[in-house]
């Protein structure tokens, strides 16, 4: 297993435990309802697609990975 990899797994490791004790604590977080989001709602239902969200997950995660997994 090579060392970039080990920091990428304690990095994610870490954002993990993070989130989930703000989970525990209560706070929400502002993903979710951000704009570019789509929400469908209907009489027997809804569906809920989280494009904007899913868009800054994936920007933030590209970020990371190429900062430690730079050569």
């Amino acid at each position: 297993m090579s060392p970039e990899l080990g920091r990428l797994l304690l990095v994610i490791g870490i954002v993990l435990v993070v989130v989930g004790g703000l989970a525990v604590l209560g706070v929400r977080l502002p993903f979710g309802r951000l704009p570019g989001d789509i929400a469908i709602k209907g009489d027997w239902g809804g569906i809920f697609i989280p494009l904007g969200s899913m868009i800054v997950i994936s920007i933030v995660l590209t970020l990371l990975a190429n900062l430690f997994l730079r050569r």
